[in-house]
Order: structure tokens, then C-alpha cells, then sequence
């Protein structure tokens, strides 16, 4: 066998884009297939018909035993095959891992990094560090920065948020460091909450500004904020729209992203049934959001 200085196994996934035309929920079912594997290295690529996923594994696990191992794990995501395998002359992933995420200057005056660039960071601006465990919420993907940059024009000193769907908590990592007085950071999967906490402290924020709750959208959030966020999927957006009258301050702002601009007409006859006014919409590329008040 080689050793595995000199080679990486190399497995790619699929996803056909027929199963589920996000392409961000498909990205972060990728990624979260790389984080279960345990692969070394990761990157996506597509074409017309299908989202791909390139891993890469330590060649002094027998392969035999790697592909049980991941065929065992797709048991649990049946739209996600196996495209094919192969060997890959030894690279350094973990340098290219850290290469990929950049400062990256989101709205007027934020700034989304990893924390190992913290000492290129211009101190003048608001910076956000996020450790780049998932493709979705690490401030990279455009669904993220439309929040983050609708979100600089809302936040007032002393205001409380909700964010729904909080995934690493950058939404409400950024509404405290801009002026807010406190945080309630849902999410559905219990596993976010660990990664919300590593970040919290990597942006040196008192962790008594921050609630942090494994809970379904905003059902049975008993307190009135005043800056609802929700960077989620066209269907759990619709599904929340009813139970913000109940949780919003008078004058509070609700920012809402994750939709496609193919969505965007959908949840706008939503927001007018529901009684909302459409503040300012932004787009990037292919993906939409808005500011809206009741």
C-alpha cells in the first residue's frame, strides 16, 4: 500500500439539481456529507444537470472499508450517489481549506473573515469572524450576504433580534457587535448550537447576549423583538410568515433571504396576504431577500 504522504483517496458525490431546484440546500447536504466522512478536503463544482461534491481522504484508510463507511452514511440521503472514485497525487488541503476563505467586505462597512486573517483586517470596519465549518453561513454564500448587508441598515443601539434558522450565528454575531442589546439564535438541528458557541467567543462577545435554542421556526418564542432574521428556504419562510405579527415590536423589521429570485414572486404575494410592506429588496445573482414591516 502507498503511504499516505503520496496519495489522497478521492471520492465525488452527486446530486441531481431535478431532486431540489436550491442549489444552496444541496451545497450544505454535500458539505454536511464531507463533515460525516471525514473527509480531509473538500470542494463543489457543477454542471447543468448536477451538484458535485470532490472529498478527499487519507490513503492509509483501506478503501474498501472508507466506501462502506459512506455508503453507510448516504443511507440517509437517498438523492446523494456516488459519482465516482479514484486516487489523487498528495496536495495540502488544509492550506487550500484556510486559502479559501478570505476577507470578504459585505454591505458598508462589515467584513466577513476566518479568524487566521484576523491580523489583515482593517480594525475601522466591523469584523466578523466565522470558522468555515459549513458552506452555508459562513458569510461566503449570497443568500448570507443580502441578510447581512439589509441587516447594518436595520440594527439600532439596544435593539433584540430573533434569527431564525441561526446556522453559525453570523446574522446574530453581527446584529450585537452592530448595537444590539441581545440575541435569540434558533435552530432546528441541535448540532449549530456548539459551532454558534465557537463562534460567539471567536468574535469576543459576552455570551449573555445570546439565547440559544434548538426550536422549530419561531413556535412557542414567547418574547417581542425588534429585528426578526430568517435566512432560510422559500418553504419554512412562508411557514413563519403568520407568526411574526405576534413577535414583532411596532416599527420592527423583519429581513428575509434564502429565496431565489424564481421564489421571489411566491413570497411576495405572501408578504401582502400577511399584511407586510416590502421595505428594500436586494438580489446577487441568483438569490433574493428583503426588509419588510408590518
Amino acid at each position: 500500500m502507498q503511504d499516505d504522504k503520496n496519495f489522497w483517496h478521492t471520492v465525488e458525490f452527486k446530486i441531481s439539481r431535478a431532486q431540489n431546484i436550491n442549489d444552496a440546500l444541496n451545497e450544505e447536504q454535500l458539505y454536511t456529507i464531507a463533515e460525516l466522512t471525514n473527509a480531509k478536503g473538500s470542494e463543489i463544482f457543477n454542471d447543468n444537470e448536477n451538484i458535485y461534491l470532490r472529498a478527499h481522504y487519507n490513503s492509509n484508510v483501506d478503501l474498501d472499508t472508507l466506501l462502506d463507511n459512506i455508503n453507510n452514511t448516504l443511507k440517509n440521503f437517498q438523492d446523494i450517489k456516488i459519482h465516482k472514485h479514484y486516487e489523487i497525487k498528495n496536495q495540502s488541503w488544509a492550506t487550500q481549506h484556510i486559502d479559501a476563505f478570505p476577507p470578504l467586505d459585505v454591505g458598508k462597512n462589515l467584513t466577513v473573515s476566518a479568524p487566521w486573517h484576523e491580523d489583515k483586517l482593517n480594525k475601522n470596519r466591523t469584523n466578523l469572524f466565522i470558522f468555515p465549518a459549513s458552506a452555508f453561513g459562513t458569510g461566503y454564500h449570497e443568500s448570507t450576504q443580502i441578510a447581512l448587508t439589509l441587516l447594518e441598515e436595520c440594527v439600532k443601539q439596544g435593539d433584540k433580534i430573533l434569527d431564525v434558522g441561526t446556522g453559525s450565528g453570523i446574522l446574530s454575531i453581527a446584529a450585537v457587535k452592530l448595537g444590539a442589546e441581545h440575541a435569540y439564535a434558533r435552530d432546528i438541528d441541535p448540532a449549530v448550537i456548539d459551532e454558534v458557541k465557537r463562534n460567539i467567543e471567536l468574535n469576543k462577545i459576552n455570551f449573555d447576549k445570546f439565547t440559544l435554542e434548538v426550536a422549530d421556526l419561531a413556535k412557542n418564542f414567547d418574547q417581542r423583538v425588534n429585528i426578526l432574521t430568517a435566512n432560510i428556504l422559500l418553504p419554512p419562510n412562508l411557514e413563519l410568515l403568520p407568526e411574526i405579527k405576534n413577535i414583532l415590536e411596532n416599527n420592527g423589521n423583519a429581513i428575509f433571504s434564502g429565496m431565489t429570485l424564481n421564489e421571489r414572486d411566491v413570497f411576495v404575494d405572501a408578504l401582502i396576504k400577511n399584511n407586510f410592506k416590502i421595505i428594500r429588496e436586494l438580489k446577487l445573482n441568483d438569490w433574493w431577500g428583503c426588509q419588510a414591516a408590518l
